[in-house]
Parts: structure tokens; C-alpha cells; sequence
């Protein structure tokens, strides 16, 4: 199947809106600078690069998965908010199979809001599909990725609703104050947040403050049983920006061919000089 196709393919089994759980409404109004992401606990400095290692489960055979997530100094303006460029690419078994472009946005709040992404899948090398949702485009909402004050006992809220793609991730918080060792270090006040978008199926994400996503694991009828541990932090400079900044623009330009119904609406990625830090 060509990647048209298969987006198509993937875009028609999106549900309804009526079917789902409450999603959260986001205002204009209370973006002041939306770029400067300094919530305690997902704080987005450009430069910051996480590198990831663990293992998913295939038809029974643990697979070696390694992420890195770095945060880009690119800003791109969604529904009326100038959002952060996240730059994620996942491997498995040292194949890349997913390189993603994610908006982030934090509001005056603290609160850190999660405006689309444009993730391209790879099987064998050859791009397979490209689940794309964006904010206002085709009955996509934005949602939470990081409360500014997240708290036991509060009710789940969305993450992003994409319904032509079939995004509906879901999360609540279920634990404070724990602790947990990765290979990068030892963190305490630790906060456990459960991501769903099925019943029964969770993915457990630890957060340190600080830092941010330091530990990947699961819980119940989860599919891969992925599981993550932080490695290594490191503060790109600018010749390591400049390279970031050249890939992931390719990979917009790339997005803009492939993704002409959705990505194609938006606004293009701006220079680093906007972002205010």
C-alpha cells in the first residue's frame, strides 16, 4: 500500500466525537508565551535531548527500542498558539521505524497542552503510514500532556483527539512521592501518570521534576509491554541544533508532500529567533 493509501486507510477508522469522554477546552487568551515550557514537571528547554532504552514485546520476542526525544528551538503556530517543535525518533532493533514532529504549547497556568503531531512509520525502511492530527484540522482537538499541578484522585483528561487517526489517548495521575532508579540516575517525589486509550491497556510514565519522562513501563492488556528507561541527558549546543534544525525541517518539507490534506494547512516552521527564552 502506498503511504496515500494507507493513510486513507488509517484515517477512516477514526470514531465519533458522541462516543467519547469529555475533551478539554483550550483558550487563545491564555497563551502569553507559549514556548517558554518550564512546568516542574515536563520543562522543554531547547537543546534538552532524552535518550531512551528498553524493550517491546513482538508475537512473544522481547525487540531492543531506543527513543530520543530533543527539543528543537523551531516554533510553528497551531490554531492560533506559536507551539515548541518536539523532534522524536524511535528504533527498534537499530531500524528507525518512526520519526514524529510533536507541538507543545504551555499556557499561563503552567499548564502544558499538546497541540498535534506528524509521525511518520517505517517497516523495512519504507514509510508504511502517517497518522497525522493537527489542532482545528478535520475535528481535532488539542489536550494535556502535563497538568500544572497534577494531583492524586482527579479525573482522567484527553491528551489530544485526532478521530479521523484514531487518536484518543487518555491519562490520570496515579502516584506521587515514589521512587525509581534508571540507568542516568536515581530520582525521589516521583510522578507516576497512566496514559490509556483502550480499556484494560496502560502505559505508566514516570516523571521527575526537572527533567521530565525519566521511565516507561505498563500495566494490563498492553499490546507492546514497552518499556523505557532514561540513559542520558544532554544540552545540544549550537552546531548540534543547527544539524537538528536541517533534519527536522526535511522532515516538514517531507510532511508537507505527503500530508497535503492536513499538514498542508499549516503554517510553516519559524527561525529560532522567535523562540523568547
Amino acid at each position: 500500500m502506498d503511504p496515500a493509501s494507507a493513510s486513507m486507510a488509517t484515517m477512516s477508522s477514526g470514531s465519533s466525537l458522541k462516543d467519547e469522554p469529555p475533551l478539554e477546552d483550550i483558550s487563545l487568551s491564555t497563551f502569553t508565551y507559549p514556548t517558554i515550557i518550564d512546568n516542574r514537571w515536563f520543562p522543554l528547554q531547547p537543546g534538552k535531548q532524552l535518550v531512551f532504552t528498553g524493550v517491546t514485546e513482538e508475537e512473544g520476542e522481547a525487540i531492543p527500542h531506543r527513543v530520543k526525544f530533543t527539543v528543537t528551538d523551531l516554533t510553528k503556530v497551531i490554531g492560533g498558539v506559536r507551539t515548541l517543535v518536539i523532534w522524536e525518533l524511535d528504533y527498534s532493533s537499530g531500524e528507525l521505524v518512526e520519526a514524529e514532529l510533536v507541538f507543545f504549547a504551555q499556557a499561563d497556568d503552567g499548564t502544558v497542552w499538546h497541540l498535534g503531531q506528524y509521525p511518520e512509520s517505517y517497516v523495512n525502511g519504507v514509510l508504511d503510514e502517517v497518522p497525522t492530527w493537527i489542532h482545528g484540522l478535520q475535528s481535532a482537538r488539542a489536550g494535556i500532556i502535563m497538568q500544572a499541578t497534577p494531583q492524586l484522585g482527579t479525573p482522567s483528561y484527553s491528551q489530544g483527539w485526532g478521530p479521523w487517526v484514531d487518536y484518543k489517548d487518555r491519562a490520570q495521575v496515579t502516584e506521587l512521592g515514589t521512587r525509581t532508579c534508571v540507568p542516568f540516575r536515581c530520582y525521589d517525589d516521583v510522578l507516576i501518570i497512566e496514559e490509556f486509550s483502550e480499556p484494560n491497556a496502560f502505559q505508566r510514565k514516570h516523571y521527575a521534576r526537572g527533567v521530565g519522562n525519566v521511565r516507561v513501563g505498563w500495566r494490563g492488556e498492553d499490546a507492546t509491554r514497552e518499556t523505557l528507561e532514561l540513559i542520558s541527558v544532554i544540552q545540544l549546543g549550537r552546531k548540534g541544533l543547527d544539524e537538528v534544525h536541517e533534519q527536522v525541517l526535511a522532515l516538514e518539507q517531507h510532511a508537507y508532500t505527503i500530508s497535503p490534506g492536513i499538514y498542508g494547512h499549516t503554517a510553516p516552521m519559524e527561525a529560532p529567533a522567535t523562540v523568547t527564552t
